[in-house]
């Protein structure tokens, strides 16, 4: 009788979702930019209350610029972690690279992406990105670490018969994440589980975000447009080895405050993650 009641007991976990454990949801800080440079704490806080997971860094530390362990201690405190961040060339130089990497590091940190650079949808400019994208990578391994990176909608501009996102993909080493922003692949008319599933395992963590067209009636608030996310997360769960959602929010609607843009596409995405299959 009692191994009955523990088999029912699974077969309903099971059924009702509770057995499996939903990808993470951390927020790209640079969605609150402003609001954070004038209330760092308290924007933290006000993350952690919508339910995030993480956060993820963009050159913003508050107080913390100087103490990443007191950092690491206070978003504990809120139940966060520091899921990645977004960091330049220019802490990555021979100079900066060691320090940069012992910052992070202590963090809590373990991928870091570049987030820009022109040189990606530039016929030369690309080899001399690839060539510096590698370097780095093989050299943030010494640190247990991984260093990406992440496209806008330039990337996917047409090279060799491809794109430049595909020559970067694949000169680049396949230990090397790519950051795919949702956003900006379909701003491009692209379709993003083409090229997560292009290149597997490397969408270690990813954008959720909507980037309207000028003239089009979309909303920048997730899951108020006809885009699949069900269908990318499948793809991002079965194909990209990935580890966070990151969602992002750069436009603000309706007058909406950022906070208040961001409550709203998180509490969507929370209804989309519930209502996938694998959690109903």
């Amino acid at each position: 009788m009692f191994k009955t009641r523990i088999l029912l007991l699974i077969i309903s976990l099971v059924f009702s979702g509770q057995l499996f454990a939903k990808l993470p949801v951390s927020v790209q800080l640079w969605s609150v930019k402003d609001t954070l440079k004038n209330d760092f704490h308290g924007t933290l806080k006000s993350l952690a209350e919508m339910g995030f997971d993480g956060v993820e860094f963009a050159g913003d530390f508050g107080p913390y610029s100087d103490n990443p362990a007191a950092l690491k201690a206070k978003l504990s405190e809120l139940g966060l972690v520091a899921s990645s961040a977004h960091i330049g060339f220019d802490a990555l130089t021979e100079s900066t690279i060691d320090s940069t990497l012992l910052f992070y590091n202590t963090l809590g940190v373990t991928t870091l992406y570049v987030p820009w650079d022109e040189r990606a949808w530039h016929p030369e400019g690309v080899k001399s990105l690839v060539k510096e994208l590698t370097k780095v990578s093989d050299y943030a391994t010494r640190f247990n670490m991984k260093i990406g990176f992440h496209n806008h909608n330039k990337e996917f501009n047409a090279f060799n018969n491809a794109t430049f996102w595909d020559y970067i993909a694949s000169n680049t080493p396949k230990t090397m994440p790519l950051q795919l922003d949702i956003g900006w692949v379909n701003y491009a008319a692209k379709d993003p589980i083409y090229f997560i599933k292009q290149y597997p395992n490397r969408t270690l963590a990813t954008h959720i975000k909507v980037r309207t067209i000028e003239g089009s009636n979309m909303s920048p608030i997730i899951g108020e447009n006809n885009i699949d996310w069900p269908a990318i997360i499948d793809t991002l769960e079965s194909h990209g080895n990935t580890k966070w959602l990151v969602l992002e929010q750069e436009e603000y609607p309706n007058g909406l405050t950022p906070l208040q843009s961001v409550a709203k596409s998180k509490q969507n995405l929370d209804k989309i993650l519930l209502n996938k299959p694998e959690f109903r």
